[in-house]
């Protein structure tokens, strides 16, 4: 019979029901003997007891050993000892306290925040500070890389000297009841101790919200430290220009997601076009962006080239879906300088009926070296269109996903796609259009028998040119519902299907 520890360097060695048990698992002939436990740590066993006694742990914390200050504050958040909370913050003997990520986790009251923010102030308000005073960085944001063991010992570029302001991470939702008491908390102590204490905002939304209050929060903000922004507020484009000066503020930011901006009913002659360069003429300041999404924006017909000549670096992402282009903005685009490394490209719901294959087939041969992604879904694309793309697809060599649903496109050009691009080895995933042939009707209605045989009829394709491990999705929208039908190899059924 073996008998023996599978975890003792983690759990300890001795089974016994601790506190706060963790799992160990002895092995007999390979059958884990169940509900057998490893006691409390040490470490554990210490922490329990100096928080029986809150006033005692407190006044240990001038000598406490560094490595007892994380499993002690976790603990006394977990059983919500708000002073020793706010006395640890101001005896922190690390540069960065992960505050988000452990309140994530403890899920402790308003309370429990004040405190630590309390805590913070006090620490800023000493003109001598602790002996061990080495806090540097709270970070706020409860979705935060949980490497622990480098936040405690500091091990970060963005770390400054202790003489630098405090700083204070966090991610902002901008939207209708911000701010909350936590963060009306935070945003007042920040307001008093302007100077020693900077409020960063790496990630940044922007929904539903007066931009009264948008610029008053705002102005607490080191907007250098915006390295994500998403605006998704139905704004008219009068309001995205006066947002703009913030904007041209963010010098770092890397991603930028503009949704749903509307023109000015009635505007004045020449309003559009001043709004417009109040938003581009802060581009040359993004020397950082590398993501752009546009969606939904009412204004970008006949003006891409006016948003785009302003981006002075290449972009690695660029996503302009669901909005209006003319075959001049196209052209524009594809003679862009910031699109020649794309790893990205969507044009999905960009109606491209009407408009000359050659710019795409230029825009998509320019990216071809770089281009990972590509998605022109709902575009409208007609055969010969897409039969005149072909050769530049097939150059694209990086290309490892490329989705194209909601096109007229015949099985005859499918096929011609498939062997086209027999010679991208890193192409994985392909998300095609029902052919046309599996149509029941001219109301769009797929017969699903039909577009399982075409489906088998692909797969066959697949097979004889070598490439079995290529997966082909068919999607295309139900005419009732909007949902879409995908076929890989049984159907995936919208709602419509179901309930018939």
């Amino acid at each position: 019979m073996a008998l023996g520890p599978s975890r003792s360097a983690a759990c300890g060695i001795f089974p016994d029901r601790g506190t706060n048990p963790c799992p160990l698992h002895w092995q007999v002939d390979s059958q884990p003997l169940v509900g057998i436990r490893a006691p409390p740590k040490l470490l554990e066993l210490a922490v329990q007891s100096l928080l029986r006694d809150e006033a005692l742990a407190i006044a240990a914390l001038e000598e406490l050993p560094a490595e007892l200050f994380p499993p002690l504050f976790s603990s006394a958040l977990a059983g919500m000892h708000s002073q020793a909370v706010k006395a640890m913050v101001q005896a922190w003997p690390f540069p960065c306290l992960p505050l988000g990520a452990l309140m994530k986790e403890h899920k402790p009251h308003l309370e429990i925040f004040q405190a630590a923010i309390d805590g913070l102030d006090v620490l800023l308000a000493q003109e001598v500070r602790p002996r061990r005073w080495k806090l540097q960085v709270l970070d706020l944001r409860r979705n935060a890389q949980q490497d622990f063991c480098t936040v405690w010992s500091g091990a970060r570029a963005w770390l400054k000297q202790t003489s630098a302001p405090m700083e204070v991470l966090i991610d902002l939702c901008l939207k209708e009841g911000t701010p909350d008491a936590s963060l009306s908390y935070l945003l007042k102590k920040v307001k008093q101790r302007r100077g020693s204490l900077r409020l960063c905002c790496q990630k940044l939304r922007v929904f539903s919200m007066p931009m009264q209050k948008i610029r008053k929060i705002l102005k607490l903000v080191q907007l250098d430290s915006v390295q994500d922004l998403e605006v998704n507020c139905t704004w008219k484009l009068a309001t995205l220009g006066r947002f703009a000066p913030h904007l041209g503020q963010m010098v770092n930011l890397r991603r930028l997601l503009l949704s749903h901006i509307h023109m000015t009913p009635h505007a004045a002659p020449g309003m559009e076009e001043r709004c417009v360069s109040q938003l581009t003429s802060r581009f040359p300041s993004l020397q950082h962006l590398q993501e752009l999404y546009l969606d939904s924006i009412s204004f970008l017909e006949g003006r891409l080239d006016q948003v785009l000549r302003c981006l002075k670096n290449p972009l690695e992402t660029l996503s302009i879906t669901n909005c209006l282009i003319s075959e001049a903005d196209l052209m524009h685009l594809s003679q862009c300088p910031s699109v020649s490394q794309l790893k990205d490209l969507s044009l999905s719901g960009v109606n491209l009926t009407s408009i000359s294959s050659k710019p795409l087939w230029v825009l998509i041969e320019k990216a071809s070296a770089t281009l990972q992604d590509l998605d022109l879904d709902e575009c409208g694309i007609m055969d010969s269109q897409f039969s005149a793309l072909l050769p530049a697809l097939s150059h694209c060599s990086q290309l490892t996903t490329f989705s194209f649903c909601g096109n007229p496109i015949s099985m005859a050009v499918l096929e011609s796609l498939l062997r086209h691009t027999v010679g991208l080895s890193k192409l994985s995933h392909v998300l095609y259009p029902a052919p046309l042939e599996s149509y029941e009707d001219v109301h769009g209605t797929v017969h699903l028998g039909r577009l399982a045989h075409l489906h088998a009829r692909l797969k066959q394709v697949l097979q004889e040119l070598g490439l079995p491990s290529m997966v082909w999705f068919s999607g295309n929208p139900c005419p009732h519902c909007g949902d879409r039908t995908f076929y890989s190899p049984e159907p995936i059924l919208c709602p419509c299907y179901m309930a018939a």
